[in-house]
């Protein structure tokens, strides 16, 4: 040291380190720490409090083991300060074994110690053991004061453990404690994430004097507990007592709007925080964005975005996930690029926001890029992520891909079973999608309302009507028979497996409806043909004022083409602009060509095409084209198919109609033609299949099918069948065998169809006089209508046949289409 340079105290250091951490300079306080000690000056125990402090919040867990060796060194290690602050240093970098054996080598023990033991197991996820320890505290004598109860409280909330909190609650009473306002939000908190708001409430409402924290903790408990209109009442309650909002209270109020997609009370609190000051920090400025894209207004989030001083990885993320959000997908992938450009890390919420943004552009070489730099960054076992990869290759049709990251998801909760049941179905898989659910509930993993809603899709796509009523008991044993959503999915899943009965007991019993559930039941009963009560039931909602849109327009003209109601559904067609004040759009315009083409006015639905504002798609031209094949318009069907085929060359109904046409004309060499162009094309034409439920199994039906274990049984009882109905005036119609064949092969290729096949295996297998429901994938052929019709005659049995269009009701001989279909 240089000739008259006085040397500074222990005591001088000591405090400026401590000025340093108070000031949240902690690198800078360890860098005057080494400096002192280059200087020849020894710390004593009260520089080591807080140097602990700095290590515990820079998470820097090496260096505190240097500094923990020098206290060993020194023999401060039995100093109950010291031991303290080493206690809270382990905990808080994440070492919770160092700060417990630290703990129990303390030869004294003060409140503090125990404190900050408690509470490191709280914060290292270990809220089971802190409770253990709060319970052994008051074992050993030593009275929680303020610090002891919020630690157990936080241990409480961190386990949802809602009696162990009610116990310590009523400990803080005895202790004279329930006025502080940190414990008091505490408790709120507590009781908020142990789903107890009603008690968090009471908690707040009994507080002599509020000061912004706790206004701030019931708002947030309230937006977490899904009650984010109780948030926004509670935030203008608060601003009316004179009670200025924090950063916190931003974060809630901001969070309470975009829960409601409120606009307005978003601008109305986003002008209150560039009021207060908080408008430009960054936390308050993620929620803008977050608040913004969840009412659709993606500019002004892009705003807020754009003006930002500094933006953190959540800035990126919520800006990724707001463009996805908003349908600008592509703009989604663009910032995720510039994000990486900028050497920004992602995170599980950037990988949120890109995966969904791959599902909605269906691009799967772009989902499995991101999937690998999920790989790269090591976030493959997060669950979050690894549900939004299911979801991802669910939604762009790669149910294998899906099906593989589920399988090696290292946790699973709810929302990846749903993600995979959902994906199931969506990639036309239902019975696979049933057999997750069931194996689901054997796992106890508790449904929720997406799962509910997998679930009852996938009965209603499969037709599986039993276990949709199984699927029905877990709902109302879940509670969720009241969720509106979950509730029109029953109306759905009911009337698709063919108990319109059922639909309309789900209809009749909702405390509430949409235009939804009035839409669904409207499709339930057109599909059964029952033209009339859909009719009915629009009248019902007209008088219940309900407000209409084109979705359930379109439901009430596919009820009158079902039905034939050709009358009515031209007036309800005409009456939609000037009556209900809805455009008719292209589905609209291809139902009302659909509705004459099937009556036989084929000039009129012609005309209709020709004379549409908007251009005919393929729903026009298809309706167009299966009229013609109905009535044999030969001309006008070789129109049609024209430009079906050119705007979808790849889709085989076009072909198949139009092959059809012509070999029901008996024009077979041009119906080989069309085949052959199909095929050159390499058009793949979707088989057709019949399926039955018998006991809970689905069982499947191809033409001429030979890999049934009964198919012996089957084919017996078919040609017993065949014998009775010929007796009765059955005559195979064999225009609906579209090969050029001799009639006898012709007859015995109609006996074989799918169709035939389902009823025949479900005589065979069920009780005489139980009713059978089969299911098949294309439209039903007249053979086979006509054979159902006499086979419900012969055996006396109730035949449900659900195609792809509708439902047909056979029962003594008749149809419930009357032959209309």
């Amino acid at each position: 040291m240089a000739s008259g340079t006085v040397q500074r105290s222990v005591f001088s250091w000591t405090a400026d380190i401590r000025r340093c951490v108070q000031n949240g300079e902690e690198r800078k306080a360890l860098e005057k720490y080494q400096k002192m000690q280059a200087q020849g000056v020894d710390p004593d125990k009260f520089t080591f409090v807080p140097v602990l402090k700095a290590c515990a919040n820079l998470s820097v867990l090496e260096e505190g083991r240097s500094v923990h060796s020098q206290i060993i060194d020194r023999g401060f290690e039995f100093d109950v300060f010291v031991g303290n602050g080493l206690i809270d240093m382990y905990s808080k970098c994440g070492s919770i074994d160092d700060a417990r054996r630290v703990f129990d080598d303390m030869a004294e023990r003060d409140r503090v110690s125990w404190n900050a033991m408690i509470m490191g197991y709280v914060k290292c996820g270990q809220g089971e053991k802190g409770l253990n320890l709060f319970k052994q505290m008051q074992q050993n004598g030593i009275e929680p004061d303020n610090a002891t109860f919020v630690a157990a409280l936080t241990a409480c909330a961190s386990l949802t453990a809602l009696e162990d909190g009610k116990c310590v609650h009523t400990q803080i009473i005895q202790s004279g404690c329930e006025s502080n306002v940190v414990v008091a939000s505490c408790l709120i908190d507590m009781y908020a994430k142990c789903g107890s708001i009603e008690d968090a409430r009471k908690v707040f409402d009994g507080m002599p004097m509020r000061s912004v924290v706790p206004w701030s903790t019931m708002i947030v408990s309230y937006v977490k507990c899904g009650q984010a209109g109780e948030a926004l009442y509670l935030f203008r309650m608060m601003q009316q007592q004179g009670v200025e909002p924090d950063g916190v209270t931003f974060m809630g109020a901001l969070n309470a709007c975009a829960s409601l997609a409120s606009l307005e009370e978003g601008r109305y609190v986003h002008a209150l925080a560039i009021r207060n000051g908080y408008a430009t920090h960054m936390v308050i400025e993620n929620c803008l964005i977050d608040m913004y894209t969840k009412c659709g207004r993606v500019e002004d989030a892009r705003r807020v975005f754009k003006n930002m001083l500094e933006r953190d990885v959540v800035s990126w993320s919520a800006m990724i996930l707001g463009y996805a959000r908003c349908d600008e997908a592509e703009k989604s992938m663009e910032l995720y690029v510039q994000m990486q450009q900028d050497k920004v890390e992602p995170h599980n919420f950037t990988f949120a926001g890109v995966l969904k943004a791959c599902s909605i552009l269906a691009t799967l070489e772009e989902g499995r890029h991101v999937h690998k730099q999920v790989i790269q960054t090591g976030w493959e076992l997060n669950v979050y992520v690894g549900n939004c990869l299911v979801d991802m290759y669910a939604k762009c049709r790669s149910i294998d891909d899906a099906c593989r990251v589920f399988n090696n998801l290292s946790e699973r909760d709810v929302v990846s079973w749903s993600s995979m049941i959902v994906g199931y179905v969506k990639c036309g898989q239902g019975q696979k999608a049933l057999k997750l659910f069931r194996k689901m509930q054997q796992e106890q993993v508790d449904p929720e309302r997406v799962t509910f809603v997998g679930a009852l899709n996938s009965c209603a796509s499969v037709a599986a009507l039993e276990e949709g009523r199984y699927v029905h008991e877990q709902v109302i044993q879940s509670g969720w028979e009241s969720d509106l959503i979950v509730g029109n999915c029953l109306i759905d899943m009911y009337a698709k497996c063919g108990s319109i009965e059922d639909a309309r007991n789900v209809f009749d019993n909702m405390p509430a409806r949409d235009v939804f559930s009035w839409g669904a039941m409207t499709m339930g009963y057109a599909m059964h043909g029952l033209g009339k009560d859909a009719l009915h039931l629009f009248d019902k909602m007209c008088q219940e004022g309900t407000e209409m849109d084109s979705a359930l327009f379109l439901c009430l003209l596919s009820a009158c083409s079902h039905a034939g109601l050709l009358d009515e559904g031209q007036y309800y067609f005409e009456c939609m602009t000037p009556v209900y004040a809805l455009a008719a759009k292209v589905e609209h315009y291809s139902c009302i060509v659909d509705l004459l083409g099937r009556s036989g006015c084929l000039n009129e639905a012609d005309d209709i095409v020709n004379s549409m504002p908007c251009k005919p798609d393929l729903s026009v031209w298809r309706a167009l084209l299966g009229a013609c094949r109905i009535y044999g318009n030969v001309q006008m069907g070789e129109r049609a198919a024209k430009h079906l085929l050119d705007l979808e060359p790849e889709n085989s109904s076009g072909y198949v109609l139009l092959s059809n046409l012509y070999a029901t004309s008996g024009k077979w060499d041009s119906s080989t033609k069309v085949q052959h162009m199909r095929k050159k094309r390499s058009v793949r034409k979707e088989p057709g299949c019949t399926w039955i439920e018998v006991n809970n199994q689905l069982h499947t039906f191809v033409v001429n099918d030979k890999d049934h274990p009964q198919i012996s049984r089957i084919k017996a009882e078919l040609k017993t069948l065949s014998e009775k109905m010929r007796k009765i005036g059955y005559v195979p119609d064999t225009q609906f065998v579209l090969h050029d064949v001799e009639k006898d092969l012709k007859e015995a290729s109609l006996l074989h169809h799918s169709e035939k096949l389902a009823i025949a295996f479900g005589l065979i297998s069920t009780p005489p006089g139980t009713p059978l429901r089969i299911f098949k994938n294309l439209r039903v052929c007249g053979d086979c209508h006509t054979a159902t019709r006499f086979i419900s005659k012969i055996v006396g049995r109730a035949i449900l046949v659900r195609d792809a269009n509708r439902f047909h009701h056979f029962k003594d001989g008749f149809c419930s289409c009357n032959d209309y279909w």
